[in-house]
């Protein structure tokens, strides 16, 4: 016998439900109990066997913390990323911020998954195979793998990479959003198959950070994809591959050991004048090209601590050379574009554009105002 749409809606819903609370660590006793029901009407309800009421349907959205509105969006993508989160990690950082920030990724990668399909504009996905780390010659590795991905992304051998964010969007069909975060994490990475791979990176931290944990949740992209990380501060020495490649890719050792030396012929002497200046050119800071001297033992191991001790910070870096403006936020992202596109049709409300992008009204309302003015979805003469 052929369902009936409502009986469609009905099982669609329930699995939304479902998804939510399993997403959200809760059982089915912890529903039931919210609800004033027995655990065998949350049962019925996920197999589509029993309609929700409109006020149970608020109180289960408020209990898995997602929007009403989203919940009966039968386009709407609930995945299991903070349950594959639990289930992947094998250090202990499932603390609440690991949590909330898992699953602001992942409302954030849904909402750009439901945008391309409403459109039906797809994000093309080039994902290299994973690559294969032996647990030996770490840094030979990522010297090698680096190297072979800045030729991919056609930076050559010595390059800055600036506008990595862009590069691995366009060319790689990575999903990279930039949104508050608590302080302590720097920023998410996860892949899941409805989704795509996907990284989160910290509005409050600087842009050279940024660049970093980009890099760094990168690597995890090239080698590991199929799991969920959480990369908070203290924890980047527990990474020791993602960290060496994200320095053998900001800052190739070919170009460190060649600045290093004709800093030696020209002045005699390499300073931490040359530090800032290339920390400055490369778009990292201090911190990260000090480290990677050290590691090429082109530098004293422990220099970072001794000139952090004589005062040089990020903040002097800046007196020197100027605070560089901030690349977030610059032109719409692709995501941000789609939305506007969405609005522009009438698809979407304001209110449901601000939801999608994770942005408060303020920033919402700018976004859309400079979609409408240079007319970024009006369709070119060919």
């Amino acid at each position: 016998m052929t369902k009936s749409s409502s009986q469609v809606e009905a099982l669609a819903l329930g699995a939304r439900l479902r998804s939510a609370r399993e997403t959200a660590g809760l059982t089915q006793n912890r529903a039931a109990k919210e609800l004033g029901v027995a655990r065998t009407t949350i049962v019925a309800i996920e197999k589509g066997e029993r309609r929700v009421n409109p006020a149970e349907l608020v109180k289960l959205g408020r209990l898995y913390g997602e929007l009403v509105s989203r919940l009966l969006r039968p386009t709407a993508l609930i995945p299991d990323l903070v349950l594959q989160f639990r289930r992947s990690r094998a250090r202990p950082t499932s603390d609440d911020d690991s949590v909330e920030t898992t699953k602001l990724l992942q409302r954030l990668a849904a909402s750009y998954v439901e945008l391309e399909e409403r459109l039906d504009v797809p994000l093309v996905a080039h994902y290299p195979p994973e690559y294969r780390i032996r647990r030996s010659r770490l840094v030979e590795q990522a010297e090698d793998l680096a190297q072979e991905i800045r030729h991919v992304l056609g930076v050559g051998p010595r390059a800055p990479v600036h506008e990595l964010e862009r590069m691995l969007e366009s060319e790689f069909g990575l999903r990279i959003f930039t949104r508050l975060l608590p302080s302590h994490i720097a920023g998410a990475f996860a892949f899941h198959e409805a989704l795509g791979a996907c990284v989160l990176l910290n509005a409050r931290h600087p842009r050279t950070r940024r660049l970093w944990t980009l890099a760094h949740e990168f690597g995890h992209f090239l080698t590991n994809r199929h799991s969920v990380d959480v990369l908070r501060l203290q924890d980047d020495h527990l990474e020791p591959f993602a960290d060496l490649f994200a320095g053998s890719l900001l800052l190739p050792a070919a170009e460190m050991r060649r600045r290093f030396a004709e800093s030696h012929r020209a002045e005699g002497k390499f300073s931490a004048r040359h530090l800032i200046y290339l920390a400055s050119a490369f778009g990292v800071s201090i911190e990260a090209i000090t480290r990677r001297f050290e590691r090429l033992g082109l530098l004293a191991s422990g220099t970072y601590e001794m000139l952090r001790e004589r005062g040089l910070s990020e903040h002097v870096v800046d007196e020197v050379v100027g605070k560089p403006q901030d690349a977030h936020p610059r032109s719409p992202s692709r995501f941000g574009l789609l939305a506007g596109e969405a609005y522009d049709r009438g698809m979407l409300t304001e209110g449901q554009v601000a939801s999608m992008l994770g942005l408060d009204r303020v920033e919402t309302r700018e976004l859309l105002d400079l979609v409408e003015q240079v007319g970024l979805t009006d369709e070119l003469p060919e």
